[in-house]
């Protein structure tokens, strides 16, 4: 089942959608090379629920090979011959059966390598009223909806045994949320809930997310 999302009205206007691509085009991104490492991207992708607009985050099935039950966003590794926002709207279709246009995309946000061997691209799109999901279960457990006021949290630095670089995890869903998502949607919130550059990419994990 495919769900085609309502992307029409105010990108370019002075809604909603229109004033995110705005702060997301005003913001000066950081590109990581990818020095051996391997391509993928993760959508934060903005809906409209009976007028609270919020991100879905999902817990990753427990049959995953990789990062089985965590938390984390839509995303994977690119496929040969995508780009960023071809392969997190592919993955957003495979994981939630949304299907997005390429002009749904509002910005990127910098780029975060990760201890496990990749460099993710986040790329944020605008949804428009929230759809009926369709979750695919090999690749998603459940599916939670994170309005955005709850994504704006305080975060909290924490030290990582062997390394000299601390770690953000956000207080969320009952518990914390960790890098890499936690640090993607930290600059998330400080970016587009604020307009503040702040960057992540020196921010570790913890070890957890990459043994």
């Amino acid at each position: 089942m495919t769900v085609d999302a309502d992307t029409g009205g105010d990108q370019r206007g002075g809604g909603p959608a229109g004033r995110l691509r705005e702060t997301l085009e005003s913001f000066e991104r950081r590109a990581v090379d990818l020095d051996g490492r391997k391509a993928a991207a993760v959508l934060i992708a903005i809906a409209d629920r009976a007028g609270e607009l919020g991100i879905w985050l999902t817990e990753r099935s427990a049959g995953l090979r990789a990062h089985a039950g965590q938390f984390a966003l839509p995303g994977g590794k690119l496929d040969p011959g995508e780009d960023a926002e071809t392969a997190a709207l592919r993955e957003l279709h495979e994981e939630l059966g949304i299907a997005l246009p390429r002009s749904a995309v509002l910005g990127l946000l910098d780029d975060y390598p990760t201890r496990s061997g990749y460099v993710m691209t986040p790329v944020v799109a605008w949804v428009g009223p929230a759809p009926a999901l369709a979750p695919n279960p090999a690749e998603v457990a459940v599916v939670h909806w994170i309005p955005l006021t709850t994504l704006d949290v305080e975060p909290l630095f924490i030290p990582v045994p062997g390394s000299d670089r601390s770690a953000v995890k956000l207080p969320m869903l009952g518990g914390h949320l960790h890098a890499p998502t936690a640090a993607i949607l930290y600059q998330f919130r400080e970016v587009v809930l604020h307009g503040r550059a702040t960057r992540v990419d020196h921010l570790d994990q913890p070890r957890f997310a990459w043994e």
